[in-house]
């Protein structure tokens, strides 16, 4: 059933520029991030991850949709009432956070971060006294070259997670000429989609291996000691999901061992405390959960945001409703 008008909870200090493409039946509602008063809204619109969500809640009253601008819910589903329909930020992230993955995979292979280092520290020198058997190594002909970096091409990429993210990445790895292989919670078969059971026959086989699933009861310490040791010595393990996807402990042991490469947007914990054995394992990117910030994504954000009202007044189904799975 349409209604005739809506009022929309947004940021006290969200920009006007970014609410242009709203229709005129709706009253907007600025919420502070610390209420001092019961405010009135039917559409809350929750632009970021803040840490203070569920006690602004508790200065709402008629709430009966919540819209989160990221990809992941897990923050919110503790303390969101069941009866308020949920809608994540599905499709929003699939541009920055894809690039972001192809960067760090680029990056790692072509080994960017050590020869930072080594700009930094004024050295003009390639591999061979790192150290690293990972990196010190002489290719197919070590009579004839060392090797400096790696190619992408040809290699075989696992994309644990099948949605939008995980398919825009696919798309922009396809020019380099990689075999992709795709697991996600169902099966199927235009693509090719394993489920999740396949994870411990396909990790072998993979070079490189890209974690894009939600956070939830079934995915929460998926990688673990166990699954890193079926990795392929040398392979990469890029993270762009969720921190405790990953079992931290592990993921150091497996780096200080040299086992494997890894590339994080997302860790656990999250922040990384300094003194936390991550920042110096071996072989490791860090990026401080960034992957998805980017100006563009903003503008995106509230434009799917004012799609997602314009279908609430109509009375239409909202698109990227969470279901009792967690996504």
């Amino acid at each position: 059933m349409s209604v005739d008008s809506v009022r929309v909870g947004i940021d006290a200090s969200l920009k006007p520029e970014l609410l242009q493409g709203f229709p005129p039946e709706v009253v907007f509602v600025r919420v502070p991030e610390h209420p001092t008063e019961v405010l009135d809204v039917d559409f809350w619109i929750l632009s970021f991850h803040r840490k203070n969500v569920a006690e602004v809640f508790g200065w709402l009253r008629g709430v009966k949709v919540v819209q989160s601008m990221m990809a992941g819910v897990d923050w919110i589903l503790p303390w969101l009432p069941k009866d308020v329909l949920l809608c994540d930020g599905r499709g929003i992230h699939d541009i920055s956070t894809s690039e972001w993955v192809l960067s760090a995979v680029l990056a790692t292979l072509k080994r960017l971060p050590a020869y930072r280092d080594k700009q930094l520290r004024g050295q003009w020198r390639g591999w061979g006294d790192s150290g690293d058997e990972l990196m010190d190594t002489g290719g197919e002909h070590p009579e004839q070259y060392r090797v400096q970096c790696d190619d992408l091409s040809g290699k075989t990429v696992l994309i644990v997670g099948y949605g939008s993210i995980g398919q825009a990445i696919e798309q922009r790895l396809q020019p380099f000429g990689v075999n992709v292989q795709r697991i996600a919670r169902t099966a199927r078969l235009t693509p090719e989609v394993h489920d999740g059971g396949s994870l411990d026959t396909l990790l072998p086989l993979a070079d490189i291996v890209i974690l894009i699933v939600p956070l939830t009861d079934a995915t929460r310490g998926m990688i673990g000691a166990a699954k890193l040791a079926k990795m392929k010595k040398g392979a990469l393990l890029v993270n762009a999901a969720r921190g405790p996807v990953v079992d931290t402990d592990a993921l150091v042991e497996a780096l200080n061992t040299r086992r494997i490469f890894a590339a994080l947007d997302v860790t656990d914990p999250e922040p990384v405390p300094a003194d936390h054995p991550l920042w110096t394992a071996p072989n490791c990117l860090i990026t401080p959960h960034i992957a998805g910030s980017t100006p563009q994504f903003v503008h995106r954000a509230y434009r799917f945001g004012a799609e997602q009202v314009k279908r609430y007044l109509a009375g239409e189904t909202l698109e990227n409703l969470v279901s009792d799975a967690g996504y």
